[in-house]
C-alpha cells in the first residue's frame, strides 16, 4: 500500500514515482533490524486503528465490478477488466452486522510477505465498519485511489473519518497494480506491473487508473438507480439505492493515487473537488488542472526544490487551489502505515531511526488528526458549501501545517 513498504525495496523519497522505490508507495519500507524487547501480543490481537471522530455509524460493502469494454492492460489474454471497490457509508444501525476486517482474509498471506507485518496481526485487525449494515443515504461521495502497489484499504483511517461525518467513500483496488486483490470466489490477483518500471509504465498506470475510476463512477450511477452491478449479484445493503448524491463528488489519493485524482478530474467533470497527498503528477492530464477546487498536501521536504510537476499544475490550475506541507511527515505518512508500523515496530525489529524513515517524526495520532481535519475541511467547503478557516491560510491550532502558496 502506498506508504506501507515492501520488505525488499529501498525507502521512498518524497513523491518518488519513477525510481525502483515506486512500489513502496503501498505502506512503506521495512528493513530488518534486531528485534527490541516488547510486551508479547496474542496471536489473535490485531492492530488498532484510530476511532473515527464523527457521530455517524459506519457500514461497508465490497463490490466486484467487471468492465467488459476493456481487456486487462497488465495480464495479456484477460478479456475483461475486473476490479474490486469498497463502499463505506453512514449506517442507520449496525446491530447484527459483523465487523469488517481491515484486509480480506485471503489477501493477508501475500500482503504480509510483501509488507513485513505479521499475518496473524493483520488478519485480526478490524475496521470500525459493519458489513452490509443498512444505509443512511443522500450523502456526497468521495472516491479514493491508493498509491502504486496499494490496496483499497490503504487509507482506511481517513476514509472512515469522512464517513463518520456524513460522506460516502468509495475506495478502489486497481487490479494487478495493487499488491494483491481478493475476489469473491477466493481468487487472489497479485501485482503484474513490469518490474523494470519506467516513465512509460507509470504513465500507463495512471491511464488505467483513470479508466477504472470513470468506470466506477458509471457503476455508482447504476446502483443509485436501483441496479446491482456486482458480478456475482450479491445482495446489496438496504438503502443503497438513491444513497449517492452524484452532484457532489470529490476524490483524493496518495502518491500515484493523487496523480490519478488530478488526471481524472481534468477529464471528467463529475468530480467537483480533488486532493493530492504527496504524489508526483504524471502525464499531461494530471498537470493540466481544471476549473474546480484542488488541494495539494505534501510531506516535509525541507529546503529541497519544489516538484516541477506541482509547479506545472499550479500554473495551469484555474479553479481554487492551495498547497500545504505537513512538518515532520514523509511520503509514508499519508496512509495506514503510519499507525500500523509504530505498533508493529518492536516485534518486527524496527529501530526508531528506521521507523522515522517510514512514517516521519510527527506523532502518528497527531498526523492522523491533522490529515483528517484538513481533508474534511476541504470537502466540507467545496462539496457542502461550509466555509472553513483551515482553507484560508495558517491556523494556530495546527502549527505543523505550512502554507506553501
Amino acid at each position: 500500500m502506498p506508504g506501507l513498504a515492501p520488505a525488499h525495496t529501498p525507502a521512498l523519497t518524497r513523491r518518488s514515482l519513477l525510481s525502483a522505490a515506486v512500489l513502496t508507495a503501498g505502506l512503506g519500507v521495512v528493513t530488518r533490524a534486531p528485534a527490541a524487547a516488547a510486551r508479547p501480543r496474542s496471536a489473535a490481537e490485531g492492530y488498532t486503528l484510530p476511532m473515527p471522530t464523527g457521530r455517524e455509524k459506519l457500514g461497508t460493502i465490497a463490490l466486484h465490478l467487471v468492465d467488459r469494454s476493456r481487456t486487462d492492460p497488465w495480464v495479456p489474454g484477460r478479456p475483461v477488466r475486473e476490479i474490486m471497490v469498497q463502499i463505506w457509508y453512514p449506517a442507520r444501525h449496525v446491530h447484527g452486522h459483523p465487523v469488517a476486517p481491515w484486509l480480506s482474509p485471503g489477501a493477508v498471506p501475500h500482503f504480509s510477505e510483501v509488507y513485513g507485518l505479521p499475518a496473524a496481526r493483520v488478519r485480526a485487525t478490524a475496521t470500525h465498519g459493519r458489513a452490509g449494515a443498512p444505509v443512511h443515504g443522500g450523502r456526497p461521495v468521495v472516491l479514493y485511489s491508493p498509491g502504486l502497489g496499494g490496496d483499497r484499504g490503504t487509507s482506511t483511517v481517513l476514509a472512515e473519518d469522512l464517513v463518520s461525518h456524513g460522506y460516502i467513500v468509495v475506495t478502489i483496488d486497481h487490479t494487478h497494480d495493487a499488491s494483491e486483490v481478493e475476489f469473491p470466489d477466493g481468487r487472489i490477483e497479485v501485482a503484474a506491473i513490469p518490474a523494470d518500471i519506467d516513465d512509460q509504465i507509470v504513465a500507463q498506470a495512471v491511464a488505467v487508473r483513470e479508466a477504472d475510476t470513470r468506470f466506477v463512477l458509471d457503476q455508482l450511477a447504476v446502483v443509485n438507480a436501483g441496479g446491482n452491478p456486482d458480478a456475482g449479484k450479491r445482495r446489496l445493503p438496504i438503502g443503497l439505492r438513491g444513497a449517492f448524491d452524484l452532484h457532489r463528488i470529490g476524490m483524493f489519493g496518495h502518491s500515484l493515487g493523487g496523480s490519478t485524482a488530478a488526471a481524472t478530474m481534468h477529464h471528467d467533470r463529475r468530480i467537483k473537488a480533488g486532493v493530492n497527498l504527496d504524489g508526483t503528477l504524471v502525464g499531461a492530464g494530471a498537470v493540466a488542472g481544471s476549473d474546480r477546487p484542488f488541494l495539494l498536501l505534501s510531506s516535509d521536504h525541507g529546503t529541497d526544490p519544489e516538484d516541477p510537476t506541482w509547479d506545472a499544475f499550479w500554473a495551469n490550475q484555474r479553479g481554487w487551489k492551495r498547497e500545504l506541507s505537513l512538518t515532520g511527515s514523509v511520503h509514508g505518512s499519508f496512509n495506514d502505515g503510519q499507525v500500523l508500523y509504530p505498533q508493529a515496530a518492536p516485534e518486527i525489529g524496527l529501530t526508531p531511526e528506521l521507523l522515522a524513515e517510514l512514517v516521519g517524526t510527527l506523532r502518528p495520532q497527531r498526523s492522523v488528526t491533522i490529515q483528517r481535519d484538513y481533508l474534511r475541511a476541504f470537502f466540507d467547503q467545496h462539496l457542502r458549501g461550509r466555509r472553513s478557516r483551515l482553507m484560508c491560510g495558517v491556523d494556530p491550532r495546527y502549527p505543523e501545517i505550512r502554507l506553501v502558496r
